[in-house]
C-alpha cells in the first residue's frame, strides 16, 4: 500500500488594522507587477488576472488608504501609464520583508507540528466579504446625534467627504466619535448619476467628479466616477438611462445617495 504524503503546512500574510483585513499578499504582487511593468494591462497579464479586475483590485487599495498606492497618468511623448507613489513603494517594500520572515517562519514552524488537522481547525476563521462594491475607509470629522438617528460625516480624502445615518443605539455600540476611522460601505444600485452638477436633490451626499470608465452589459451599465486624489465611485444603472443621459468617458457627473444608504463598519 502506498504511504500517503506528508502533510505541508502553508500560511497566508494578512496585514491587520484592528478587526479589518487590509492587505494580503494578492494585492501585493498586483503592486509589483505594476512597478516591474508601468502598465496595468502589462501587470494584470503578469499575475493572471483580468484587466478589469486588476482596476478594481487598485480602486478598492486606494479608497481604503489614506494615501494612494497607485497613481494614474495621461497623455504625455509615452502616453498614459500607471506606478506607484511613494508610499505604495514603502508598502511594498515593507510587505515584501515581511513576507520573506513570514515564510521562514511557517517552514519552521511546519517542521515540529504533529497535527496539521488540529492547527488547521484552530487557526480558521472568516473574512470579511461585502457585495457593496464602493468601500471608502475614512476619518470621522463631524457627529450629530438627534432624536432616534445619528448623523456621521466621514471624510474619504480632502476634497470628498460621505454623510451617513444610523440609529442612536447602533452608534454608541460601534463608539462612532469624531477622530476615530471607518469604513463606508455603499452598493452601486443604490447611486444615482445626474449631469447636471447643480441638481437640487433631497439626497444627503452628492460627489462630483468625471467619468473615467464605462461598462457596458446586455441590461446595466457599470459606470466608474474619478472623485480625484485616487478615489473612484461606482455606480451600475440601466443601459437605457446611460444612452438618455448620453453618458461617455471624461465627462463630469454627480453622484447622490442618501444617508441611509451608507452602512458604516467601525475601523
Amino acid at each position: 500500500m502506498a504511504r500517503k504524503k506528508a502533510s505541508t503546512l502553508k500560511g497566508d500574510l494578512f496585514l491587520l488594522d484592528g478587526d479589518q483585513q487590509s492587505f494580503t499578499s494578492q494585492q501585493i504582487e498586483l503592486l509589483s507587477a505594476i512597478r516591474e511593468c508601468g502598465s496595468i494591462t502589462a501587470a494584470a497579464k503578469q499575475v493572471g488576472i483580468s484587466y478589469k479586475t486588476a482596476w478594481d483590485r487598485i480602486d478598492a487599495m486606494n479608497n481604503l488608504s489614506d494615501k494612494p498606492l497607485v497613481a494614474r497618468s495621461a497623455g504625455g511623448a509615452k502616453g498614459g501609464g500607471t506606478s506607484l507613489t511613494d508610499f505604495g513603494q514603502e508598502i511594498l517594500k515593507g510587505f515584501t520583508e515581511l513576507q520573506d520572515e513570514h515564510a521562514a517562519y511557517v517552514d519552521r514552524l511546519g517542521t515540529s507540528l504533529h497535527s496539521m488537522n488540529d492547527l488547521a481547525n484552530f487557526l480558521r476563521s472568516s473574512a470579511l466579504r461585502t457585495s457593496a462594491r464602493n468601500q471608502f475607509r475614512g476619518q470621522i470629522k463631524k457627529v450629530t446625534r438627534g432624536a432616534v438617528n445619528t448623523e456621521i460625516e466621514l471624510s474619504i480624502s480632502d476634497t470628498a467627504s460621505i454623510v451617513a445615518h444610523v440609529t442612536n443605539d447602533s452608534s454608541q455600540k460601534m463608539n462612532f466619535k469624531k477622530g476615530r476611522f471607518a469604513i463606508a460601505l455603499i452598493k452601486s444600485s443604490w447611486i444615482i448619476l445626474s449631469k447636471d452638477l447643480n441638481v437640487a436633490t433631497s439626497a444627503r451626499n452628492k460627489l462630483i467628479g468625471s467619468i473615467s470608465k464605462i461598462v457596458k452589459g446586455k441590461v446595466n451599465s457599470e459606470i466608474t466616477i474619478d472623485l480625484g486624489e485616487e478615489k473612484t465611485l461606482c455606480s451600475i444603472i440601466t443601459n437605457q438611462s446611460t444612452n438618455t443621459l448620453k453618458l461617455k468617458k471624461g465627462d463630469q457627473a454627480c453622484a447622490l445617495f442618501k444617508a441611509s444608504s451608507v452602512i458604516l463598519m467601525s475601523d
